[in-house]
């Protein structure tokens, strides 16, 4: 082994501390053996190694983070079981392919152009779009990870028999968009209505007011284990969820707080102060009633009216965050449904009060526990009852 300054780190390659590790724990394995081994050999040798190593602690950091994928798919056994050639020859079937300068070329112009006009775009607008074709094979016979991509979702439409795929990209990749979903359509698969892609935009992180500063070239990464390490999973994933439309800025400090400033520290206070609640009063007699016997008639201040008209709006918010690919409504219902019960809180007395207002408000301030249990299960976040 000649060390890690024997060679140095291509320029323009990842220079992330992992890969010195993992180039280490290689060596531990396989000492010098591997130096005789082919280049097709090494490299098969260390892409298995890499899988081996990091594919156990991908799972562990994800399941940590309270995400549990029911298949990984390799992209190798496409290639391998020769699916993605196959993908490849039924776009040259239907004539969406031709070649030049000895590669295959997708006719992703032709393609989007027949999808725009049907849309109703005029011809001038669409020459405007300066659209280009992509090359499926290279000159050299390696497909491209366009014709990986393409393959990849035939496979779950035709193979897999998915009525509607639903990908989550980040927004560097929005120009992919409309190529992979005319891919689809050029392949009978109408792409433009069974494909939906969700961008989700780059995370900024903030300590103190300043940016933590990050690069994939130079491997100075916050991984997700390393992130979690020093926030709650609860604080990680409501401040993640907060604004998927637009940058997130994370403020690390902020996620650590316990006080009103923090979102999610604030919605959880207020379950946990409804349990402390309901706890204290049933000690003294009083059990949460049901619906049916209460006169909710007594309910008329103006922050038990806001509060219940907040409450109703659940099912609407659902509806539509489910009909928008956009579960941060949800967030931003349970922080305002929050707001409500701490002002109604403040507003309203609630032991002590005369016993029908006082099972009215009880019920009321049970069913805001319910529902903010609810909205937070809905993306993922835990409703303690004591804080």
């Amino acid at each position: 082994m000649k060390g890690e300054d024997a060679i140095e780190f291509p320029e323009d390659g990842y220079h992330g501390d992992d890969i010195k590790e993992l180039a280490r724990l290689f060596c531990e394995k396989y000492g010098d053996s591997w130096l005789e081994k082919s280049t097709a050999e090494r490299h098969e040798m260390m892409a298995s190694f890499g899988l081996e190593h990091n594919l156990p602690k991908m799972k562990a950091d994800l399941e940590r983070y309270g995400i549990f994928y029911d298949e990984w798919f390799f992209e190798s056994s496409l290639h391998n079981s020769g699916y993605v050639a196959e993908s490849v020859a039924k776009l040259a079937e239907r004539g969406y392919t031709y070649e030049k300068d000895g590669a295959l070329w997708l006719k992703t112009s032709e393609i989007l152009s027949e999808n725009l006009l049907k849309a109703g775009k005029k011809p001038e607008d669409i020459e405007k779009l300066e659209l280009k074709d992509d090359v499926l094979r290279r000159a050299n016979g390696f497909y491209t990870y366009f014709a990986a991509d393409i393959a990849y979702h035939r496979n779950k439409f035709e193979k897999r028999g998915f009525d509607k795929v639903i990908n989550v990209w980040g927004a560097d990749h929005h120009g992919h968009v409309a190529r992979i979903k005319g891919a689809m359509d050029a392949l009978g698969l109408d792409g433009e209505n069974r494909l939906d892609i969700v961008l989700m935009q780059l995370v900024k992180l903030t300590r103190g007011g300043e940016v933590v500063r990050m690069s994939k070239r130079t491997g100075k990464a916050i991984s997700l284990s390393d992130l979690l390490d020093e926030i709650p999973v609860d604080a990680a994933r409501y401040f993640f969820n907060s604004r998927p439309e637009s940058p997130v800025e994370f403020d690390l400090e902020l996620a650590l707080r316990q006080d009103s400033e923090n979102p999610v520290y604030y919605v959880q206070y207020a379950h946990a102060r409804i349990c402390t609640l309901i706890a204290a009063l049933a000690a003294e007699g009083h059990a949460v009633p049901s619906a049916d016997e209460v006169d909710f008639t007594l309910l008329s201040d103006p922050t038990e009216r806001e509060l219940i008209k907040q409450l109703a709006a659940l099912p609407e918010e659902i509806r539509l965050a489910a009909r928008d690919y956009d579960p941060s409504r949800i967030n931003k219902y349970v922080t305002e449904l929050a707001a409500r019960f701490h002002r109604f809180y403040t507003a309203c007395r609630i032991k002590g009060a005369p016993e029908g207002v006082l099972e009215a408000r009880l019920c009321l301030a049970d069913t805001v526990r319910k529902v903010i249990a609810v909205s937070l299960s809905i993306i993922g976040v835990s409703a303690p009852e004591k804080m």
